[in-house]
């Protein structure tokens, strides 16, 4: 049996292995002479990490915060810091971008392979297990940003709460947090779980501060000391994020392209941040009932519902809910929609930028439209699964 295990566990690395490699090959293929001609969107082919070695002074070794501008948290801040000084070790004075994206990829690669070492631990059945092995957001995604390290951590946080450790999860949640803003989603379901867990009144609301205690340690010790030497640029993801009007896939920007609705960039925060809490909350009375022992596997359809609802849907958002969803998604096959529907916006979104730059081939905006009403169609499936369903019987199972 045990042999059996291990052989199965040789098989998923090696997949997981192909998977990567793909994605490595699918971002790299068109980075060493630069991108030309728009290839970067025809192709499918553009990454974050090529204009942020130059653009953000990874390349010369600037410190995020202190010496260089950063838009994003302060853990992913450090991860990108972290990557460039090992692409300057490996590759000299004379690095370039194309290099760092290898190292930011592999990296990645990974975080992706902890991911698959958390589910085989947690006791994840075997198609969930390949559907992660072979996943496409990890072909489309890989060395597009940097995601995966929140994604971990918010999986990691997610089988803490499986098995009763509320504080670490809460914890390393809050870390999550620190890494990309979605894994604090969890926090306050977990904050439930304590509230109205096993034990008296007394013994649940001491529960419930030393999660509280344990969330706001873990973030505060990430990001006060970086607040207090540098709090300007700190706090550029979070004036980043109120500025920004939105991504062409989101459901504000198509709604003001098609002239439905049409609003300034403080409006659709209000909106998107009230149709957020009242779907939030209706997702979590809804499921209560059902859900009220295990509140936690609620973050899948509030974390999708976060997406949907938000102003920004940048592409790579859908490798945040991809391993949350193989993990609580009571059924395997509006997550398969929804991969294709992610498949489907990746290239329409891509490909409109293309048109925009007259290069071929190109799409329209209706062509996102549809695109991107397909993965909400498989993601409104998944959020009604989540609340009227019973998730997998092994994301239940409590380990010691």
């Amino acid at each position: 049996m045990r042999r059996a295990i291990d052989r199965q566990g040789v098989w998923l690395a090696l997949a997981l292995a192909m998977t990567c490699t793909l994605g490595w090959l699918f971002k790299a293929h068109c980075t060493p002479g630069g991108w030309i001609g728009g290839e970067q969107y025809t192709t499918g082919c553009y990454s974050d990490a090529m204009p942020f070695w130059a653009m953000r002074g990874v390349d010369k070794g600037q410190i995020p915060y202190l010496q260089a501008r950063m838009e994003y948290p302060v853990l992913t801040g450090a991860q990108i810091w972290a990557e460039g000084a090992i692409t300057r070790t490996l590759f000299g004075a004379n690095a370039r971008d194309f290099e760092f994206l290898g190292v930011v990829s592999a990296v990645n690669a990974l975080f992706a392979g902890l991911i698959l070492w958390l589910f085989r631990r947690g006791g994840m059945d075997r198609r969930r297990l390949w559907a992660w092995a072979a996943a496409p957001p990890l072909i489309l995604y890989l060395g597009h940003n940097w995601d995966l390290g929140a994604g971990a951590l918010a999986v990691a946080a997610m089988l803490l709460a499986r098995s009763g450790r509320l504080v670490p999860a809460a914890a390393t949640a809050a870390l999550g947090a620190a890494a990309k803003l979605f894994p604090v989603l969890m926090l306050p379901l977990i904050g439930l779980g304590a509230l109205f867990g096993e034990g008296n009144w007394r013994q649940r609301f001491v529960r419930a501060a030393a999660c509280t205690g344990a969330a706001i340690g873990a973030w505060g010790a990430v990001n006060l000391p970086v607040a207090l030497l540098a709090p300007e640029n700190w706090s550029e993801f979070y004036r980043f994020s109120q500025e920004r009007p939105g991504t062409a896939a989101s459901i504000w920007e198509i709604a003001s392209n098609r002239g439905w609705w049409i609003t300034g960039i403080a409006d659709r925060n209000l909106h998107a941040a009230i149709l957020f809490v009242a779907g939030a909350a209706a997702i979590v009375a809804l499921g209560w009932r059902r859900h009220r022992a295990h509140p936690w596997v609620l973050f899948t359809p509030v974390l999708a519902w976060f997406m949907l609802s938000n102003k920004v849907y940048s592409p790579q958002f859908d490798l945040w809910l991809y391993p949350v969803l193989l993990m609580t998604a009571p059924r395997l096959w509006p997550v398969a929609l929804f991969a294709i529907g992610d498949v489907a916006a990746y290239f329409a979104e891509f490909w409109w930028f293309a048109g925009m730059e007259g290069a071929s081939p190109s799409a329209s905006y209706t062509d996102i439209m549809i695109a991107a009403g397909l993965r909400a169609a498989a993601m409104l499936v998944l959020i009604a699964d989540a609340v009227r369903r019973d998730p997998p019987e092994w994301i239940l199972r409590r380990e010691p």
